[in-house]
């Protein structure tokens, strides 16, 4: 199973989900990856957000924005959006995609609602957003094992 979370440009909230659930997970037969849907160029993380997931134990020094491409909506089992907007793109760009694309809120029950992007945020908006994917995530986590 290969779990990919998108958002716009895969330096805030993707890439939280992405290195969080790989935390939570601790398992190797799901691979959890992440991408932008508009991503100009490879760039690092925001100094704001590595201080948030370092302080929960993330090390995410290492990541670089990523473009979704073909290949990655091919390989996923399983794609969640963080908007509405990104759902819609991938499900425009990509049409053969539907039945496995939602937003991260809808798959795990929450409707269609929304993890509003907390680039160019203070501290307090970048904490408050990792805390909704975080709470988030553990009802996925519940959602994938049973």
């Amino acid at each position: 199973m290969t779990i990919l979370f998108v958002c716009t440009g895969n330096t805030c909230r993707s890439p939280m989900a992405e290195y969080l659930f790989k935390k939570m997970l601790r398992k190797d037969e799901i691979k959890v990856a992440s991408a932008g849907i508009s991503v100009m160029s490879p760039i690092p993380i925001p100094s704001v957000m590595f201080e948030v997931l370092t302080k929960e134990g993330i090390d995410i020094s290492s990541h670089r924005s990523r473009q979704l491409t073909q290949e990655m909506v091919d390989e996923a089992s399983l794609i969640l959006s963080m908007e509405s907007h990104h759902k819609r793109n991938i499900l425009d760009y990509y049409p053969k995609s539907s039945g496995k694309v939602f937003l991260l809120k809808e798959f795990i029950g929450e409707g269609e609602v929304g993890i509003s992007d907390p680039f160019g945020g203070s501290k307090e908006v970048y904490e408050s957003t990792f805390s909704q994917i975080k709470d988030a995530l553990a009802k996925l986590k519940e959602k994938i094992a049973t």
